[in-house]
């Protein structure tokens, strides 16, 4: 019933007489934050705000989904500047706020169009709007929005219909920044270049446990990235915990779930996202990246009421602290652009330092079930409890490389699509017009290979273990030279270097260069092998291979191919990275 009346209310606000004044609220305003409405309602009050402020607000169309939607934002500033160009002219801070990545989670559409009406009317952030662009995103995955039901969150309370969690083309956007397959992240990735936010903010609701807190934000560079840029970081997570806090809530710096699934005392473990996650991204750009998690459990008015507050919030720290945010950002960029020879971590881990906190969460008791035959949680939400819990938070470089003092050189056999990618990202390569032929570099050969067993997000993902050496390779005509010496140096690094969890080689997308091609018959390997045993140097080679590695004693393929690789026949690319290393600059 409240949904229907609802719908209702949003049908009748539509068809108001063209000379009303556009009707700003909601459906989820007008049915009690018990109902949200369909991605029709985002393109109308995209437009309504437009009309009602020509002055403070610009709605525009920035991409299209597979099906054919229109991706929306929009741009609102009391400074006059409401395209990209006017912010960079007069250096003002942009502020990204996006909702509905995954769309079932869509407390920040709501929760932004209340927050930025009441900013336009002064009731809230009064003046934020003077010192700083807001570019909102209310649903970027429009197509899973549109996805609607009853039952899509099934561990939410909240709304009556929601959207679905991935794209239609079953993509998860939170694990695309860096592969980019998604046209919708494709499209974001264009805006984010265009625009150049100071910070992104992702809008999420978590899963998990019933317990008291109602939210967790979490910012990078607060562990990794740029170590003068941290403190900034850690400034605004810590600011806007605070006036959350003011506002009643119970805000977490980590993510609020359970070390072992379904086990309060197995604590919590504060980690480091990769780059395929937007808070794992947007800190290699020398730029914020908050992730927002309301808790799934509370219900949808008190959620949108804390995703409301952390937005408002963000608009007064991002008011009063921009400029000099901003500043910090840009020489972040200097700096960065200096990273070749310095170290860079490709990976960070959580130490087993472990403290005990106090977590408010409820009366609970663990019994054998019946159905699953294992352990079942039984929570009673009429009996708070103060519980003591482990948490592990430091976070702690783990895999580090140094950057190559020149750059990356790519093969022309692979510029194209390599290119395509990183001109995604904004980030800066050169074509070589001419051939340079054999140069100096260091080449990565993989010694050991894992493929996944399935497919993840589209791609079998691949795994490398070896080692960059140095070589002499023939570049040709054609192929990339991608500096280190540019602001997006880390991203650069993270995309290129053949052992990072999300590097474009993890990401399956030189899978050809790990596969066999060429074999030799038996037959002929027994010949061959007989032919390099009379080499003294091959036999005693095979002898004490035999003699100290009984595995390969037992396998005749193994023995043979001890031959086969000796043979100039061998392919010397197989297992070689098609990307290389370089001091040089070209």
């Amino acid at each position: 019933m409240i949904l229907r009346t609802a719908l209702s209310l949003a049908i009748a606000a539509a068809v108001l007489p063209s000379h009303a004044a556009p009707v700003l609220t909601t459906v989820a305003e007008r049915s009690g934050f018990e109902a949200t409405g369909r991605y029709d309602e985002v393109i109308k009050l995209c437009a309504d705000f437009q009309k009602a402020y020509p002055k403070a607000v610009r709605c525009f169309e920035f991409g299209r989904t597979p099906e054919n939607r229109p991706m929306l934002a929009l741009a609102v500033s009391k400074t006059g500047a409401l395209t990209a160009a006017e912010a960079k002219k007069r250096n003002l801070p942009v502020l990204l706020v996006q909702g509905g990545i995954h769309a079932g989670e869509i407390d920040g559409k709501d929760a932004g169009f209340l927050a930025l009406r009441h900013s336009l009317e002064g009731k809230a952030a009064s003046g934020t709007l003077d010192k700083q662009v807001v570019l909102f995103v209310p649903v970027f995955n429009v197509d899973g929005h549109e996805r609607f039901g009853p039952n899509n969150r099934p561990n939410q309370r909240g709304p009556v219909e929601m959207g679905w969690r991935v794209t239609a083309q079953n993509y998860n956007l939170n694990r695309d920044y860096v592969k980019a397959d998604a046209p919708e992240m494709q499209a974001m990735l264009a805006l984010v270049n265009q625009w150049d936010p100071l910070a992104y903010i992702d809008l999420h609701v978590t899963d998990g446990a019933k317990f008291e807190a109602d939210v967790s934000i979490q910012v990078e560079p607060v562990h990794g990235g740029d170590a003068a840029l941290r403190a900034a970081g850690t400034a605004l997570r810590d600011n806007v915990i605070a006036d959350l806090r003011k506002q009643g809530s119970d805000p977490k710096h980590f993510y609020i779930s359970f070390a072992k699934t379904d086990d309060p005392q197995s604590g919590f473990i504060d980690e480091m996202s990769t780059a395929r996650y937007s808070t794992g991204y947007f800190y290699l750009r020398n730029r914020f990246g908050m992730l927002v998690e309301t808790h799934s459990w509370k219900d949808y008015p008190t959620r949108v009421k804390i995703t409301y507050n952390t937005i408002v919030s963000l608009l007064d720290q991002v008011a009063t602290h921009g400029t000099e945010w901003r500043t910090a950002a840009l020489a972040a960029d200097a700096r960065a652009a200096a990273l070749g020879g310095q170290d860079f971590p490709l990976s960070y881990k959580t130490t087993d330092q472990t403290h005990t906190i106090d977590f408010r969460g409820y009366e609970y008791k663990r019994v054998p079930s019946d159905v699953s035959g294992g352990t079942w949680t039984q929570y009673d939400e009429t009996k708070p409890q103060l519980w003591k819990v482990p948490l592990r938070e430091e976070i702690v470089p783990d895999f580090v490389v140094k950057a190559p003092a020149g750059g990356y050189l790519v093969p022309a056999a692979h510029a194209a699509a390599v290119g395509a990618k990183l001109k995604q990202h904004g980030v800066t390569f050169k074509v070589l017009a001419g051939a340079p032929g054999k140069v100096d570099v260091e080449a990565f050969r993989a010694t050991e290979t894992k493929l996944t067993p399935q497919s993840f997000e589209g791609h079998q993902m691949l795994a490398v273990k070896g080692a960059w050496n140095a070589e002499q390779r023939d570049v040709g005509q054609g192929a990339l030279f991608v500096p280190i010496a540019q602001p997006k140096a880390r991203l650069v690094m993270t995309m290129l270097e053949p052992q990072g969890a999300d590097s474009l080689l993890a990401w399956g997308a030189f899978n050809t260069a790990f596969e066999r091609k060429e074999y030799m018959e038996e037959y002929v390997a027994e010949e061959v092998a007989r032919e390099q045993l009379r080499d003294p140097a091959v036999a005693d080679a095979f002898k004490a291979r035999l003699e100290s590695d009984p595995a390969f004693a037992k396998s005749p393929h193994a023995r043979l191919e001890f031959f086969a690789k000796r043979h100039p026949s061998w392919d010397e690319r197989f297992n070689l990275y098609p990307v290389y290393r370089t001091a040089r600059t070209y």
